[in-house]
Parts: structure tokens; C-alpha cells; sequence
């Protein structure tokens, strides 16, 4: 089967286009601007999960998100512990304003006690989002829920892969939350789907209604012994999966996560950000 990236790249100049943003001098932005891509502007935005920088302190992780042009970003603890003061947050949230950067959510938080799903929805109000990426214990889903209607926020459980014995799959999650309110939801993380030998656009397609967040990255192939990788260079139709966005109508962040190279993610990330964005500008 023909790689996805060189298909894509075989039918359109564009993501070429992108891609040599990632050569471009350090004081210019690394990615085309969100307003430029696109035939029609996406109900959807581009981010970036904040375990990508992982290794890095916030004002390294702010100056790489804004040169490669990425206007919004999913919060760690790593980066605001959820024991933050509010005078923590408010010059967390300042550093993230200087930079033009909205913190649209927080996690992913592994909740194994009612007290933890009771902070983790305190801290996403002491931070002003209504979007929790968690893992919670199968156990706790009904106070999860009870906190979600008292609260109205959003709650995107995320998926792990193999080694999770929780929430491996998309559809396992669906299967333990859909009688739940409709606002508990899924975080897909399109990696672990694709290293579980599924197709993240036919996944999409099929629970996309209860889909608030994506952690999207490319894999080098579908099988447990992928490795994460750059956007377009691996296994995923990325083509296929924007259709699929478009088509379920999704409104959330598609945050792209890089582990690969994780003391040095810019190259990467400019490259995933950039293809991406060809993507959605040709698709």
C-alpha cells in the first residue's frame, strides 16, 4: 500500500509548501497562520498537547508553540500543578496572553479517587476551561458524571493502547460511558488507535459524536511495534481522517502530540504542524 505521505504529496503541492516552513530563519513563525489554510474555515482548531514538551520548562514551551504559529494548547500539571494558588494561575494564564496562547483545557488527569475528580474539576474552573482530558477508574464514572452536570463541563476520557488496561481502545471508552450524560466524552488519541491496527478515520466516523478532543500524531505503522513519528511520515491517512472531522461536524482541538524526540520536538513539531495544515488547506 502506498505510503499516505507520498500519496498525498504525489497529489498536491501545497504540503511541500508547508513542510519548508521547517527550514525557515528562528525569528519567523515555523507554520502557515490558521486564517490561510483551509478552502473554508474548520469548526475545528489546531493545538498542541502540552506532553510534548514534556522536558520543558513553560516559557520554552510557550516560545516553541509560537513559532511554529499555534494559537492554543492543552494544560499539564507539569507545567500548572493542580495544587496551583490562584495567583500561580493568574501568571500562568498572563505568561500564556503575552504569547497570544489560549489554554483551551486540562490533562489528561488520572483520577483514582472521588477527592482527585473533585480537584481535577475545581482546577478546570480556578483556570477558566470547561474541557478535563481524564482518565478515570471505571468505578468513579457515575461521581464523574455527577460532577459534570453540577459543573457543565465537558469530560474527554482518553484512550492508552495496549498497555492500558482501563481505556485501551475508542470503543472501550464509548462502551463504559454511553448511557453517561452526553457531555462525558472521548479524548482520541489517534496513535494508540493506529497501533492497535485500527484506521483513526473510520473510528471518527463511527463514535465521532462523543469525540471533544484529538491528540493527533503519525505512527510508522499499524501494528504494536509502531513508533510514533512526524506527520505524513508514517501510516495514517491523514486526508481521510480530516474528511472524517469534517463530516461528524467536529468543533473541538486537534492537538498535535510529539513524543518522538521529546529533548528536541520543534524540528518535528514544525514538520507535523506544517503537513497538517497542507492537509487541511488541499483536502
Amino acid at each position: 500500500m502506498e505510503n499516505p505521505r507520498r500519496r498525498f504529496l504525489k497529489n498536491t503541492g501545497t504540503a511541500m509548501a508547508s513542510l519548508s516552513l521547517s527550514a525557515v530563519i528562528p525569528d519567523r513563525a515555523l507554520a502557515i497562520d490558521d486564517k490561510t489554510t483551509g478552502k473554508k474555515e474548520d469548526p475545528f482548531k489546531v493545538g498542541i498537547a502540552s506532553w510534548t514538551f514534556v522536558k520543558f520548562k513553560l516559557d520554552a514551551s510557550l516560545e516553541m508553540t509560537e513559532r511554529v504559529n499555534v494559537k492554543y494548547l492543552c494544560i499539564k500539571d507539569f507545567h500548572l500543578p493542580i495544587n496551583s494558588t490562584s495567583g500561580q494561575i493568574a501568571a500562568f494564564l498572563d505568561q500564556l496572553k503575552k504569547k497570544g496562547i489560549t489554554g483551551y483545557g486540562v490533562g489528561p488527569i488520572s483520577m483514582r479517587s472521588e477527592d482527585e475528580v473533585n480537584r481535577a474539576f475545581e482546577y478546570a474552573k480556578n483556570v477558566g476551561v470547561k474541557l478535563i482530558v481524564a482518565v478515570p477508574n471505571h468505578e468513579l464514572l457515575p461521581h464523574v458524571e455527577k460532577k459534570v452536570k453540577e459543573y457543565g463541563f465537558h469530560i474527554a476520557i482518553h484512550n492508552h493502547g495496549i498497555g492500558d488496561k482501563r481505556y485501551p481502545t475508542v470503543e472501550s471508552i464509548y462502551e463504559k460511558i454511553k448511557d453517561l450524560d452526553p457531555r462525558v466524552g472521548i479524548c482520541h488519541d489517534i496513535g494508540y488507535s493506529a497501533q492497535m491496527g485500527f484506521d483513526p478515520a473510520t473510528l471518527t466516523l463511527k463514535y465521532g459524536r462523543r469525540v471533544y478532543e484529538m491528540h493527533i500524531k503519525d505512527m510508522t505503522s499499524n501494528t504494536a511495534e509502531a513508533k510514533d513519528c512526524e506527520i505524513g511520515r508514517g501510516a495514517i491517512d491523514f486526508p481521510k481522517l480530516v474528511k472524517a472531522l469534517r463530516k461528524t461536524g467536529y468543533s473541538g482541538t486537534c492537538s498535535i502530540e510529539m513524543e518522538k524526540d521529546n529533548m528536541d520536538p520543534l524540528p518535528g513539531l514544525a514538520e507535523s504542524v506544517g503537513f497538517f495544515r497542507g492537509v487541511l488547506k488541499s483536502v
